[in-house]
Protein backbone atom coordinates (compact mmCIF):
# COMPACT_ATOMS: atom_id res chain seq x y z
CA UNK A 1 0.00 0.00 0.00
CA UNK A 2 1.65 3.66 -0.78
CA UNK A 3 1.70 5.86 2.02
CA UNK A 4 -0.71 8.65 2.01
CA UNK A 5 0.71 12.35 2.34
CA UNK A 6 -0.52 13.57 5.61
CA UNK A 7 1.32 16.55 6.39
CA UNK A 8 -1.15 18.87 6.68
CA UNK A 9 -3.42 16.96 9.15
CA UNK A 10 -0.86 17.58 12.14
CA UNK A 11 0.47 14.24 12.53
CA UNK A 12 3.74 15.54 12.19
CA UNK A 13 3.23 17.30 15.63
CA UNK A 14 3.06 14.57 17.22
CA UNK A 15 6.79 14.73 18.33
CA UNK A 16 5.73 17.98 19.79
CA UNK A 17 2.98 17.01 21.97
CA UNK A 18 5.07 14.12 23.57
CA UNK A 19 7.44 17.02 24.40
CA UNK A 20 5.10 18.79 25.87
CA UNK A 21 3.61 15.93 28.22
CA UNK A 22 7.17 14.59 28.98
CA UNK A 23 8.15 18.44 29.94
CA UNK A 24 5.60 18.53 32.22
CA UNK A 25 5.34 15.25 33.83
CA UNK A 26 9.13 14.98 34.65
CA UNK A 27 11.18 12.33 34.93
CA UNK A 28 12.13 9.82 37.75
CA UNK A 29 15.65 9.05 38.29
CA UNK A 30 17.32 6.82 41.17
CA UNK A 31 20.99 6.45 41.89
CA UNK A 32 22.94 4.50 44.13
CA UNK A 33 26.08 4.70 45.33
CA UNK A 34 28.21 1.85 46.79
CA UNK A 35 31.53 1.19 47.98
CA UNK A 36 33.47 1.50 50.82
CA UNK A 37 33.85 4.51 53.34
CA UNK A 38 36.40 7.33 52.59
CA UNK A 39 35.91 6.88 49.12
CA UNK A 40 34.15 10.20 47.98
CA UNK A 41 30.51 9.32 47.53
CA UNK A 42 28.91 11.59 48.99
CA UNK A 43 31.36 14.48 47.66
CA UNK A 44 30.85 12.85 44.28
CA UNK A 45 27.03 13.29 44.38
CA UNK A 46 27.29 16.69 45.64
CA UNK A 47 29.19 17.75 42.74
CA UNK A 48 27.50 15.83 39.73
CA UNK A 49 24.46 17.98 40.54
CA UNK A 50 26.45 21.07 41.87
CA UNK A 51 24.26 21.03 45.00
CA UNK A 52 23.82 20.26 48.69
CA UNK A 53 22.07 16.69 48.50
CA UNK A 54 24.20 14.54 51.22
CA UNK A 55 25.28 15.76 54.59
CA UNK A 56 28.86 14.60 55.23
CA UNK A 57 29.28 12.16 58.31
CA UNK A 58 31.41 13.05 61.29
CA UNK A 59 34.94 11.47 61.21
CA UNK A 60 34.23 10.25 64.90
CA UNK A 61 30.92 8.79 63.77
CA UNK A 62 31.82 7.30 60.51
CA UNK A 63 32.79 4.04 62.34
CA UNK A 64 30.41 4.13 65.42
CA UNK A 65 28.51 1.23 64.27
CA UNK A 66 31.35 -1.27 63.58
CA UNK A 67 30.03 -3.89 66.51
CA UNK A 68 26.59 -3.92 64.83
CA UNK A 69 28.43 -5.25 61.39
CA UNK A 70 24.98 -3.84 59.69
CA UNK A 71 24.76 -2.52 55.72
CA UNK A 72 22.65 0.52 56.16
CA UNK A 73 20.27 1.75 52.92
CA UNK A 74 19.97 5.50 52.69
CA UNK A 75 17.32 7.31 50.57
CA UNK A 76 17.99 10.76 49.79
CA UNK A 77 15.29 12.63 47.67
CA UNK A 78 15.84 15.86 45.93
CA UNK A 79 14.01 17.91 42.92
CA UNK A 80 16.24 19.34 40.20
CA UNK A 81 14.87 21.75 37.43
CA UNK A 82 16.69 22.75 34.47
CA UNK A 83 14.93 24.96 31.78
CA UNK A 84 11.51 23.85 32.91
CA UNK A 85 12.20 20.58 32.81
CA UNK A 86 12.07 18.36 36.43
CA UNK A 87 13.67 15.66 37.67
CA UNK A 88 12.47 13.53 41.01
CA UNK A 89 15.78 12.57 42.02
CA UNK A 90 16.56 9.67 44.15
CA UNK A 91 20.38 9.01 46.10
CA UNK A 92 20.37 5.26 47.66
CA UNK A 93 23.57 5.44 50.06
CA UNK A 94 24.61 2.46 51.63
CA UNK A 95 26.71 2.96 54.66
CA UNK A 96 28.47 0.32 56.42
CA UNK A 97 29.52 -1.35 53.09
CA UNK A 98 32.82 -2.79 53.09
CA UNK A 99 33.97 -1.26 56.52
CA UNK A 100 34.93 -4.85 58.41
CA UNK A 101 37.61 -6.63 58.55
CA UNK A 102 34.86 -9.39 57.66
CA UNK A 103 32.86 -8.88 55.07
CA UNK A 104 31.14 -11.76 54.00
CA UNK A 105 27.46 -11.54 52.83
CA UNK A 106 27.96 -7.81 53.49
CA UNK A 107 25.83 -6.89 50.18
CA UNK A 108 22.83 -8.85 50.84
CA UNK A 109 21.13 -6.13 52.16
CA UNK A 110 21.55 -4.29 48.72
CA UNK A 111 20.80 -7.15 46.62
CA UNK A 112 17.40 -7.42 48.49
CA UNK A 113 16.66 -3.77 48.28
CA UNK A 114 17.00 -4.32 44.46
CA UNK A 115 14.64 -7.16 44.64
CA UNK A 116 11.96 -5.70 47.20
CA UNK A 117 11.50 -2.31 44.87
CA UNK A 118 10.69 -4.57 41.56
CA UNK A 119 8.91 -6.77 43.83
CA UNK A 120 7.00 -3.72 45.04
CA UNK A 121 7.09 -2.88 41.61
CA UNK A 122 5.46 -5.84 40.88
CA UNK A 123 2.67 -5.48 43.34
CA UNK A 124 1.81 -2.24 42.70
CA UNK A 125 0.97 -3.28 38.76
CA UNK A 126 -1.12 -6.32 40.12
CA UNK A 127 -3.76 -4.29 41.78
CA UNK A 128 -6.81 -3.55 40.25
CA UNK A 129 -6.68 0.22 41.56
CA UNK A 130 -3.62 1.44 40.14
CA UNK A 131 -2.83 5.20 42.09
CA UNK A 132 0.47 6.86 41.84
CA UNK A 133 3.20 4.79 42.87
CA UNK A 134 6.46 5.39 44.99
CA UNK A 135 9.03 3.89 42.43
CA UNK A 136 12.38 3.02 43.62
CA UNK A 137 13.63 1.26 40.96
CA UNK A 138 17.55 1.86 41.07
CA UNK A 139 18.61 3.11 37.63
CA UNK A 140 22.05 3.01 38.00
CA UNK A 141 24.55 1.65 40.33
CA UNK A 142 28.03 3.12 40.44
CA UNK A 143 30.27 1.05 42.50
CA UNK A 144 33.65 2.95 43.45
CA UNK A 145 37.00 1.33 43.48
CA UNK A 146 39.66 1.71 45.88
CA UNK A 147 42.36 3.50 43.61
CA UNK A 148 44.83 0.56 44.98
CA UNK A 149 46.91 0.18 41.30
CA UNK A 150 46.59 -3.56 41.43
CA UNK A 151 43.23 -5.07 40.35
CA UNK A 152 39.62 -5.80 41.70
CA UNK A 153 39.59 -7.21 45.10
CA UNK A 154 37.76 -10.42 45.95
CA UNK A 155 34.47 -8.35 47.47
CA UNK A 156 34.59 -6.37 44.43
CA UNK A 157 34.56 -9.03 42.26
CA UNK A 158 31.46 -11.24 44.26
CA UNK A 159 29.33 -7.87 45.05
CA UNK A 160 29.81 -6.97 41.08
CA UNK A 161 28.51 -10.58 39.97
CA UNK A 162 25.83 -9.97 42.75
CA UNK A 163 25.28 -6.73 41.11
CA UNK A 164 25.26 -6.97 37.14
CA UNK A 165 22.04 -9.15 36.50
CA UNK A 166 19.91 -6.59 38.35
CA UNK A 167 20.64 -3.36 37.65
CA UNK A 168 23.09 -0.93 35.47
CA UNK A 169 26.61 -1.38 37.26
CA UNK A 170 28.83 0.77 36.29
CA UNK A 171 32.46 0.67 37.86
CA UNK A 172 34.26 4.16 39.29
CA UNK A 173 37.69 4.27 40.58
CA UNK A 174 37.36 7.14 43.21
CA UNK A 175 40.23 9.45 43.62
CA UNK A 176 41.95 9.48 40.58
CA UNK A 177 44.08 12.33 41.90
CA UNK A 178 46.02 9.69 44.32
CA UNK A 179 47.37 7.93 41.39
CA UNK A 180 49.53 8.85 38.52
CA UNK A 181 48.05 8.62 35.47
CA UNK A 182 50.19 6.02 33.64
CA UNK A 183 49.78 3.63 36.87
CA UNK A 184 45.60 4.73 36.47
CA UNK A 185 45.83 3.57 32.22
CA UNK A 186 47.73 0.42 33.46
CA UNK A 187 44.78 0.15 36.89
CA UNK A 188 41.83 0.31 34.44
CA UNK A 189 43.49 -2.06 31.62
CA UNK A 190 43.77 -4.33 34.91
CA UNK A 191 39.95 -4.08 35.89
CA UNK A 192 38.77 -4.93 32.23
CA UNK A 193 40.80 -7.51 32.04
CA UNK A 194 38.81 -9.17 35.54
CA UNK A 195 35.35 -8.23 34.68
CA UNK A 196 35.85 -9.87 31.61
CA UNK A 197 37.28 -12.94 32.85
CA UNK A 198 34.66 -12.97 35.80
CA UNK A 199 31.54 -12.63 33.40
CA UNK A 200 30.43 -9.25 35.00
CA UNK A 201 27.70 -7.76 33.54
CA UNK A 202 28.08 -4.00 33.44
CA UNK A 203 26.32 -1.60 31.89
CA UNK A 204 27.19 -1.10 27.93
CA UNK A 205 25.83 2.62 26.46
CA UNK A 206 24.30 2.21 22.83
CA UNK A 207 27.32 3.69 20.75
CA UNK A 208 25.53 4.27 17.05
CA UNK A 209 23.47 7.01 16.28
CA UNK A 210 22.54 9.02 13.76
CA UNK A 211 24.83 11.56 14.33
CA UNK A 212 28.46 11.12 13.44
CA UNK A 213 29.34 13.40 16.45
CA UNK A 214 26.87 11.74 18.63
CA UNK A 215 28.86 8.18 18.05
CA UNK A 216 31.83 9.99 18.63
CA UNK A 217 30.97 10.78 21.98
CA UNK A 218 29.71 7.71 22.82
CA UNK A 219 32.50 5.94 21.37
CA UNK A 220 35.00 8.11 23.91
CA UNK A 221 32.70 7.80 26.49
CA UNK A 222 32.38 3.83 26.45
CA UNK A 223 36.35 3.91 25.90
CA UNK A 224 36.70 5.82 29.22
CA UNK A 225 35.14 2.74 31.25
CA UNK A 226 35.61 2.19 34.09
CA UNK A 227 35.49 5.86 34.83
CA UNK A 228 38.15 7.45 37.21
CA UNK A 229 36.89 10.78 39.22
CA UNK A 230 37.64 13.62 40.98
CA UNK A 231 35.51 15.26 43.08
CA UNK A 232 35.68 18.23 44.58
CA UNK A 233 33.28 21.01 45.77
CA UNK A 234 35.20 23.99 46.38
CA UNK A 235 36.68 26.40 43.26
CA UNK A 236 40.05 26.78 42.48
CA UNK A 237 42.27 29.66 40.24
CA UNK A 238 43.67 28.21 37.37
CA UNK A 239 44.83 31.09 34.51
CA UNK A 240 42.68 33.38 36.17
CA UNK A 241 39.54 31.84 36.16
CA UNK A 242 37.54 29.39 38.97
CA UNK A 243 36.89 25.65 38.42
CA UNK A 244 36.04 23.07 40.55
CA UNK A 245 38.74 20.84 41.67
CA UNK A 246 41.58 20.25 44.40
CA UNK A 247 44.78 22.23 44.86
CA UNK A 248 48.31 20.59 45.55
CA UNK A 249 51.94 21.73 46.62
CA UNK A 250 52.25 20.29 42.85
CA UNK A 251 49.70 21.63 41.07
CA UNK A 252 45.77 21.53 40.71
CA UNK A 253 43.54 18.70 39.71
CA UNK A 254 40.37 19.51 38.08
CA UNK A 255 37.39 18.13 38.10
CA UNK A 256 36.04 18.74 34.49
CA UNK A 257 39.61 18.49 32.82
CA UNK A 258 39.41 15.27 31.03
CA UNK A 259 43.14 15.00 31.14
CA UNK A 260 42.70 14.48 34.43
CA UNK A 261 39.93 12.60 35.15
CA UNK A 262 36.68 11.03 33.41
CA UNK A 263 33.82 13.00 35.21
CA UNK A 264 33.17 15.18 32.77
CA UNK A 265 32.37 11.83 30.65
CA UNK A 266 30.47 9.93 33.40
CA UNK A 267 28.14 12.86 34.13
CA UNK A 268 27.33 13.30 30.20
CA UNK A 269 26.34 9.49 30.18
CA UNK A 270 24.35 9.77 33.60
CA UNK A 271 22.28 13.30 32.59
CA UNK A 272 23.08 14.38 29.12
CA UNK A 273 23.09 11.86 27.04
CA UNK A 274 22.14 7.88 28.14
CA UNK A 275 19.60 9.16 31.71
CA UNK A 276 16.34 7.71 28.87
CA UNK A 277 18.53 4.63 28.09
CA UNK A 278 19.40 4.08 32.14
CA UNK A 279 15.45 4.15 32.93
CA UNK A 280 14.38 2.09 29.74
CA UNK A 281 16.82 -0.26 29.93
CA UNK A 282 16.07 -0.96 34.19
CA UNK A 283 12.15 -0.73 32.61
CA UNK A 284 12.54 -3.47 29.96
CA UNK A 285 15.29 -5.24 30.68
CA UNK A 286 15.99 -5.31 34.64
CA UNK A 287 12.49 -5.70 35.51
CA UNK A 288 11.34 -7.69 33.37
CA UNK A 289 13.73 -10.52 33.61
CA UNK A 290 12.84 -10.61 37.51
CA UNK A 291 9.19 -10.40 36.74
CA UNK A 292 9.68 -13.60 34.52
CA UNK A 293 12.09 -15.09 36.78
CA UNK A 294 9.36 -14.85 39.95
CA UNK A 295 6.30 -15.75 37.94
CA UNK A 296 8.38 -18.81 36.55
CA UNK A 297 9.04 -19.76 39.87
CA UNK A 298 5.88 -19.53 41.15
CA UNK A 299 4.64 -21.54 38.37
CA UNK A 300 1.84 -19.04 36.87
CA UNK A 301 1.60 -16.89 33.95
CA UNK A 302 -0.26 -13.71 32.96
CA UNK A 303 -3.21 -15.50 32.03
CA UNK A 304 -3.69 -17.99 35.04
CA UNK A 305 -7.23 -17.38 37.27
CA UNK A 306 -5.12 -17.87 40.35
CA UNK A 307 -2.90 -15.36 39.34
CA UNK A 308 -5.23 -12.45 38.64
CA UNK A 309 -7.10 -13.88 42.23
CA UNK A 310 -4.07 -13.84 43.82
CA UNK A 311 -3.25 -10.38 42.80
CA UNK A 312 -6.37 -9.08 44.38
CA UNK A 313 -5.77 -10.17 47.23
CA UNK A 314 -2.42 -9.19 47.34
CA UNK A 315 -3.47 -5.94 46.72
CA UNK A 316 -6.34 -5.92 49.52
CA UNK A 317 -3.78 -6.72 52.02
CA UNK A 318 -1.67 -4.28 51.20
CA UNK A 319 -4.44 -1.83 51.80
CA UNK A 320 -5.46 -3.65 54.88
CA UNK A 321 -1.89 -3.37 55.94
CA UNK A 322 -1.86 0.54 54.98
CA UNK A 323 -4.39 1.04 56.76
CA UNK A 324 -3.16 -0.61 59.90
CA UNK A 325 0.27 1.44 60.31
CA UNK A 326 -1.37 4.39 59.38
CA UNK A 327 -3.96 3.94 62.34
CA UNK A 328 -0.82 2.40 64.59
CA UNK A 329 1.11 5.62 63.26
CA UNK A 330 -1.85 8.12 64.67
CA UNK A 331 -1.87 6.57 67.93
CA UNK A 332 1.92 6.33 68.73
CA UNK A 333 1.59 9.95 67.81
CA UNK A 334 -1.43 10.46 69.97
CA UNK A 335 0.52 8.76 72.94
CA UNK A 336 4.11 10.90 72.24
CA UNK A 337 1.64 13.83 72.36
CA UNK A 338 0.00 12.81 75.63
CA UNK A 339 3.04 12.36 76.70
CA UNK A 340 4.90 15.41 76.13
CA UNK A 341 1.95 17.60 77.89
CA UNK A 342 2.28 15.11 81.30
CA UNK A 343 6.09 15.90 80.88
CA UNK A 344 5.50 19.74 80.57
CA UNK A 345 3.43 19.25 83.63
CA UNK A 346 5.77 17.60 85.43
CA UNK A 347 8.81 20.18 84.68
CA UNK A 348 6.11 23.04 85.48
CA UNK A 349 5.56 21.56 88.70
CA UNK A 350 9.17 20.75 88.95
CA UNK A 351 9.99 24.34 88.82
CA UNK A 352 6.96 25.58 91.21
CA UNK A 353 8.21 22.94 93.69
CA UNK A 354 12.05 24.27 93.61
CA UNK A 355 10.92 27.92 93.56
CA UNK A 356 8.58 27.29 96.53
CA UNK A 357 12.28 25.31 98.63
CA UNK A 358 14.12 28.29 97.35
CA UNK A 359 11.16 30.61 98.98
CA UNK A 360 11.58 28.61 102.34
CA UNK A 361 14.94 27.84 102.40
CA UNK A 362 15.52 32.22 102.47
CA UNK A 363 12.64 32.62 104.96
CA UNK A 364 14.50 30.29 107.40
CA UNK A 365 17.90 32.24 106.40
CA UNK A 366 16.18 35.17 107.21
CA UNK A 367 14.83 33.80 110.87
CA UNK A 368 18.21 32.65 111.71
CA UNK A 369 19.78 35.89 111.28
CA UNK A 370 17.25 37.75 112.85
CA UNK A 371 17.95 35.25 115.92
CA UNK A 372 21.68 35.07 116.05
CA UNK A 373 20.89 39.82 116.06
CA UNK A 374 18.64 38.93 119.55
CA UNK A 375 21.10 36.79 120.86
CA UNK A 376 23.82 39.05 120.58
CA UNK A 377 22.01 41.39 121.61
CA UNK A 378 20.78 39.83 124.88
CA UNK A 379 24.88 39.47 125.46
Amino acid sequence: MAPVAASTIGIANLPNQRHRIVSRKGANFTIMVLGESGLGKTTFVNTLFTTLLRDYKRPEARFQKQLERTVQIDVVRAEIEEKGFGVRLTVVDTPGFGDYVNNQDCWVPVVEFLDEQHQNFMSHEQRAHRDENDDLRVHVCLYFIQPTGHTLKPLDIEVMKQLGSRVNLIPVVAKADTITPADLAVFKDRIRDCLATHNIAIYNPPVQSDDEESTRRNQSILSAMPFSVISSETDVVVNGEKVRGREYLWGVAEVENEAHCDFKKLRNLLIRTHMHDLIASTEENHYENFRSDRMASEGRNDDDPATRARRGLEGQMKEEEEALRKRFTEQVRMEENRFRQWEQRLIAERDRLNRDLESQHKSVKSLEEELDELTIRRK
